[in-house]
């Protein structure tokens, strides 16, 4: 499970609001998410908190995010049950295809065997869960960890929210204007007053007065993401949920 991507800190899902905005943002930027589970019983919850803010950061639509969040407590309830020593972690990696519209979860354990769908008796209390996993995904299955024991349980869900869309345009600070929108720490902010100044060692800043949080000061040529006023976003479209 070790692919180079940034694994998520549990505190900072629950830190101050600051170093939340700043988590929203950085998962924003990332197609997936990868993260270990210790074998106890708050791993489950863990694993859904986790799920819960790396879709949210990707606008992923509320009926998708309950399906997902499913599909992924079945899996990591499975991946938990497996007789393996208790120093062995569960592997959990979240990822999204923005071409396709896909939501992939995979679920990695130290253990041998591949799960197959049963049909249980009507008295039967449990057994159902990859019945639920067959139902919600759009397909999944089993493989082999690579360069490692054990197996890998994957789900791909459909996320058409997750779909690459224009959201704004690029250019440098200096040419912000009063009344247009800039991308700020994941949000969208309205700029109030714009102003230069020089700095000591030279060359110019750009002072932007937002209508909420402290004003951005940034180099004139900093690239910025703006998008003018009367131009709705995707989320403002009610198409997905505000990072």
């Amino acid at each position: 499970m070790d692919t180079g991507v940034p694994r998520l800190n549990w505190p900072s899902l629950w830190g101050s609001d600051r170093a939340s905005t700043l988590w929203r943002a950085a998962l924003a930027a990332l197609n997936e998410v990868t993260f270990r589970l210790s074998r106890c019983r708050r791993s489950a919850p863990r694993s859904r908190a986790a799920l819960h803010a790396v879709l949210g950061s990707w606008g992923v639509g509320q009926d998708v995010l309950e399906s997902a969040e499913l599909v992924l407590s079945e899996l990591v309830t499975n991946a938990l049950r497996v007789r393996v020593p208790s120093d062995r972690q569960v592997g959990v990696r979240i990822a999204r295809s923005l071409e396709d519209g896909l939501l992939r979860l995979e679920v990695s354990d130290a253990g041998s065997g591949r799960p197959e769908v049963r049909t249980p008796g009507d008295e039967e209390t449990g057994g159902r869960g990859l019945l639920l996993v067959e139902a919600l995904a759009h397909r999944w299955g089993v493989e082999e960890r690579a360069g490692g024991i054990g197996k890998t349980v994957w789900a791909e869900l459909k996320a058409p929210d997750i779909v690459t869309e224009p959201d704004g345009r690029e250019v440098a600070a200096v040419m912000v204007r009063p009344g247009q929108l800039v991308r700020v720490w994941g949000e969208w902010r309205t700029v109030r007053t714009v102003r230069t100044e020089s700095y000591a060692a030279g060359g110019l800043a750009v002072v932007l007065g937002l209508d909420e949080g402290p004003a951005l000061r940034v180099h004139a040529a900093e690239p910025l993401t703006l998008r003018d006023v009367g131009v709705p976003s995707a989320w403002e479209r009610g198409e997905g949920t505000p990072g």
